[in-house]
């Protein structure tokens, strides 16, 4: 799976973007044949979160919950929202080959690894279901999600791509992070009372570490160096930090939890998941109908990063402003509703508080890890501070 070159020519250039266009056409003619077929049968267009659970296990119940499980990260679970993930991603990873003025912010940072990354992304996931599936039940969650938005894009983005890596970064994903994840939901979160992403970051952090860890001894499981094997980004001019980069930056926050952190992915996520809220609004967001709110409040803490840190994106580059966007926004909106005060305070908190914090403890980290490790730490802290702050001054 190498990475195409950017000077394919203009025939490769079509012939992939056809093939995209192709699959989004079959993916939307087969989604609106099911929900013809389903709305001839029920009230709605499309089966609810509670429908899905409600059928548990069947074979359809266990494919949404799969694909779902990609969009997951962003608080939004629907088949919908995931597929337009993957779209939108493969679009902006052939913009970036092709297309570069229309690529946006380059997905997955610039380095050309984007068909490995979700590869072994994908892996990961699958495999994770197949292991840890017979925890789920009809009356309870758990994060078998974890996968696709750790390890092994990590692994991938600090190791390089190759076939070896990829699939290690799978295996010890499935392995490592989903088991961290359920035993800290499950023995610590659900008994405690807290918010589940603190257990899902917790478990993310703590599997990855201890994967690095077992990479640095045993390196024959990736390459004999901790170096990156990448495509130098092509140099583009230093962008001016204005409106529209401020505006796009924001959007592109929406999948920077996938390591995507590119605007076509982002447009694909969220027009995946408002088609679901319009065929039927207990679809996405674990049927709390709240869909609606968790994005402008996720959309609002972003935005607000975006401009406080502004001076942190012009030194370095990149700074984590989507931190608080997939942890303490959508935890406290879960959690107690989508009131004004609740959107505002945690969208404001979040954004002080969550982007620095995953920067310095990223800082601090050896080498040999992916500096995700420090953003999700933050993740873990900031909800475990913000939230029962918010829950005290809630009537």
């Amino acid at each position: 799976m190498s990475s195409l070159s950017p000077r394919a020519s203009s025939n490769t250039s079509v012939r992939y973007l056809v093939l995209l266009v192709a699959s989004a056409l079959l993916i939307i003619i087969l989604m609106g044949g099911l929900s013809w077929f389903y709305s001839a049968s029920a009230t709605g267009y499309w089966p609810g979160y509670a429908d899905m659970m409600g059928d548990w296990p069947s074979p359809l119940a266990w494919l949404r919950w799969v694909i779902g499980d990609i969009s997951e990260v962003a608080f939004y679970k629907h088949e919908f929202a995931s597929l337009g993930l993957l779209l939108g991603g493969a679009l902006g990873y052939w913009a970036s080959r092709y297309a570069k003025t229309w690529q946006g912010f380059s997905i997955s940072y610039g380095t050309g690894l984007w068909p490995w990354l979700v590869t072994s992304s994908l892996l990961g996931l699958a495999l994770s279901n197949a292991l840890w599936g017979w925890t789920l039940t009809a009356d309870t969650w758990q994060p078998t999600f974890a996968a696709f938005v750790s390890l092994p894009a990590a692994m991938v983005l600090l190791f390089g791509g190759g076939w070896k890596v990829t699939l290690n970064g799978a295996v010890l994903g499935a392995l490592l992070v989903t088991p961290c994840c359920l035993l800290m939901v499950n023995f610590v979160c659900l008994p405690l009372g807290l918010p589940v992403v603190i257990g899902n970051v917790l478990g993310m952090a703590l599997g990855s570490a201890l994967a690095f860890g077992l990479c640095r001894c045993v390196t024959v499981l990736v390459k004999s160096q901790v170096e990156p094997i990448v495509e130098k980004p092509a140099a583009r001019p230093k962008p001016d930090y204005g409106v529209i980069w401020t505006l796009r930056r924001v959007l592109a926050d929406f999948s920077e939890a996938p390591f995507f952190g590119n605007e076509w992915a982002s447009l694909g996520m969220l027009a995946g998941v408002l088609l679901a809220y319009a065929l039927n609004p207990l679809s996405p967001a674990y049927g709390s109908g709240l869909l609606l709110h968790l994005v402008a409040a996720q959309a609002f803490t972003s935005l607000l990063g975006v401009i406080i840190w502004r001076s942190q994106w012009q030194k370095l580059g990149w700074y984590p402003t989507y931190v608080p966007l997939v942890s303490v926004v959508p935890a406290a909106v879960l959690t107690y509703g989508a009131s004004a005060t609740v959107m505002i305070a945690s969208a404001v908190l979040g954004a002080l508080v969550a982007p620095p914090l995953a920067n310095a403890i990223a800082r601090r980290l050896p080498q040999y890890m992916h500096p995700y490790i420090g953003n999700v730490l933050s993740m873990a802290i900031s909800t475990l501070l913000i939230v029962p702050v918010i829950g005290y001054f809630i009537p």
